[in-house]
């Protein structure tokens, strides 16, 4: 089983805002638990996070993680949102977000 940070992807352009976090973060799991997204198991999804609009999504297993980059668009659908919302699924690091946190925290 590889590291956490290896088996998480960043998520950018997540609707915020119009649903209750709690519900956007379902939304989110389901999203990234289906076959057609390229998804798998679900370990974690953290939402809400410093970053505004921004989720992390860990999985059971890293090889997921590379089916869920490889797929061309993602588009979160829910018959809770009003419309289509693409995001944008890149790979985890550790530093840039760590580097991150600090710019923030400065």
């Amino acid at each position: 089983r590889a590291a956490k940070s290896a088996r998480t992807v960043v998520i950018a352009g997540v609707p915020d805002g119009l649903l209750h976090d709690d519900v956007m973060t379902d939304i989110l799991m389901i999203h990234f638990q289906m076959s057609k997204n390229n998804g798998g198991d679900v370990e974690e999804v953290q939402y809400p996070t410093i970053e505004k609009g921004v989720a992390y999504v860990t999985f059971e297993d890293q090889e997921v993680v590379e089916s869920v980059l490889k797929k061309d668009e993602h588009r979160l659908e829910d018959r809770r949102l009003s419309r289509y919302y693409p995001l944008k699924v890149t790979r985890y690091c550790e530093n840039v977000s760590s580097f991150m946190i600090c710019l923030v925290v400065l």
